[in-house]
């Protein structure tokens, strides 16, 4: 721990406020600092390291690359730091104020959305807005201070916290498998005999390739299909009125698997496995707010 130091810890909160504010008077302006003296705490700490933190212009300030990758493994640790001393301090913050919260639409609308008065009515001083999206964004420069999103990130300095892994099955509905018959294998798929629902991937533009895993191995199989969609209800809703195969997660179909409305056809091919994450910005303290809601959000998926 020789390397560890009040002068480390005061550069690295120096540094959080330089990229919360995207500038150095800004950062001074938080800190309550003279923009010389943030300049000069960024460079004792870039010293330290023996790397360049950040691209300085006129007009904009940016982290290098190799200032990004140290943003992104130190400010973690240094969040979970926090967190810590935070919560065995004796005094709680109160959760009261406003809260942004950017959530996928599915999963709002099964899960979250259904069980938010329990949520809201036990913290009456709190002010929730919840804004569904397709993709993440920057939730940063959008004003969010929560999001909860499948998928796994993306190289970012926010920090991710997994919440739930779900299965990925391959379905279809009864009727479907009356006037087409049912695969047995996987690659029965990539033939003109059967009609598979493509969705789009929000991060990409293109359509989700169809993987299958059985433990170690993994096979993609080129699919056939005229339609692709973006939203999993009208995903689901397609698929359960007979018109393809589709491949979904197994958070979405386990009540309309247990009705048989949908059958799985290859359970011998199950085992990928797709996240859902909260996702909130890499700062010092985080709100009790943000806390409350995404251990709200973990006990639901537990």
């Amino acid at each position: 721990m020789s390397g560890f130091n009040s002068q480390l810890v005061e550069g690295l909160a120096v540094m959080a406020a330089v990229v919360d504010a995207k500038s150095f008077g800004g950062a001074g302006d938080a800190l309550d600092m003279s923009q010389s003296g943030v300049s000069r705490s960024i460079a004792r700490l870039e010293a330290r390291l023996g790397i360049r933190l950040f691209e300085r212009t006129t007009r904009s300030v940016r982290l290098t690359d190799e200032g990004r990758r140290y943003y992104e493994q130190v400010m973690p640790l240094v969040a979970a730091l926090d967190d810590a001393t935070t919560s065995a301090s004796e005094g709680a913050t109160a959760i009261r104020g406003r809260l942004r919260v950017n959530v996928d639409p599915f999963f709002s609308r099964l899960i979250l959305a259904p069980r938010l008065g329990a949520f809201l009515e036990s913290h009456p001083a709190l002010e929730l807005e919840l804004l569904t999206r397709d993709t993440l964004g920057d939730m940063v420069t959008e004003g969010f201070d929560v999001a909860i999103r499948f998928g796994h990130p993306q190289p970012s300095s926010l920090v991710a916290r997994k919440l739930l892994d779900t299965h990925v099955v391959t379905v279809a509905s009864p009727a479907y498998l009356k006037r087409h018959g049912r695969p047995q294998d996987p690659r029965e798929l990539d033939s003109d005999r059967h009609r598979c629902i493509q969705f789009r991937d929000p991060s990409t533009g293109r359509a989700f390739p169809w993987e299958f895993h059985q433990r170690r191995r993994k096979i993609v199989v080129p699919t056939r299909g005229a339609l692709t969609v973006n939203d999993a209800g009208t995903h689901q809703s397609v698929c359960m009125a007979g018109y393809g195969i589709a491949q979904m997660m197994a958070l979405r179909g386990d009540e309309l698997l247990a009705q048989k409305q949908l059958v799985v056809l290859f359970p011998d091919w199950s085992d990928e496995r797709f996240p859902l994450y909260a996702y909130y910005p890499s700062r010092h303290h985080v709100p009790a707010k943000t806390r409350a809601l995404i251990d709200f959000v973990a006990s639901l998926v537990a």
